[in-house]
């Protein structure tokens, strides 16, 4: 898990569960060792978060009375509703279930009526899911390596059929109703890709981190397609690889 998703989760935690939590119960609830616990305990209070106790008694979040609660406008809450539903279009059930989760927490905490508001809305977007194969390969360790900047080595079946074994840069994904394509630099062809995510028949998670290329690489291909010219190492339109 990385460290980012990590603290949320543990932030997470200690709102749903009654204080005083104790660091078996936090470790245990966050997937990690007690004293992998203890670090994130003070990572969390080193950026500002209110968090009381100690190791052998327990710990409290403590809200600070200084933040206002989070408000919205009902247009807002309507807003927010509709893009969590029209989230069932691009068939993906770990997204959409994480924005719902996401909405729950936020309806939650909003003060006043507005909760009541967000119970009581009027519009609604009715989304089919999309028309296209579903994928081979774990959506999520695809997701992961992204966030991660890991290459991933891939069995890639191209649009004339033809298979290669390819190692890959991935870059992010762009979902659409007939397609889910992965934007890549791959590393065989030294050269920007568009791979069909339907089309990836197996996916391994590598060792090497592109960490240092990635914006760089970004900014070139962004640059190259808003400019409508040839980017250094354009991606082909197709995906064909």
């Amino acid at each position: 898990m990385a460290r980012t998703d990590r603290l949320m989760r543990l932030m997470d935690v200690l709102r749903r569960l009654t204080p005083p939590v104790t660091a078996e119960r936090l470790a245990a609830e966050t997937g990690v060792s007690q004293r992998q616990l203890y670090r994130d305990i003070a990572t969390l209070r080193a950026g500002g978060a209110l968090i009381d106790g100690e190791a052998g008694v327990g710990y409290v979040l403590t809200e600070d009375p200084a933040l206002p609660p989070q408000s919205f406008s009902r247009l807002e809450i309507e807003a927010l509703l509709l893009a969590v539903q029209s989230l069932d279009r691009i068939g993906d059930a770990e997204i959409t279930g994480a924005a719902r989760a996401a909405m729950s927490r936020i309806i939650a905490t909003l003060p006043g009526d507005q909760p009541r508001q967000a119970l009581h809305a009027v519009m609604r977007s009715f989304s089919s899911g999309p028309d296209r194969e579903p994928p081979m390969i774990d959506l999520a360790t695809l997701r992961r390596a992204c966030w991660e900047e890991q290459a991933v080595r891939i069995s890639y079946t191209d649009l004339k059929g033809e298979t290669s074994e390819r190692l890959i840069w991935p870059l992010g994904l762009s979902y659409g109703d007939r397609n889910l394509m992965l934007l890549a630099y791959c590393r065989l062809r030294m050269d920007y890709r568009l791979f069909h995510v339907n089309r990836i028949a197996s996916l391994e998670r590598m060792e090497e981190s592109f960490r240092p290329q990635r914006v760089p690489l970004m900014r070139d291909y962004i640059r190259g397609r808003v400019g409508k010219l040839p980017c250094r190492n354009a991606a082909p339109s197709g995906g064909n690889g």
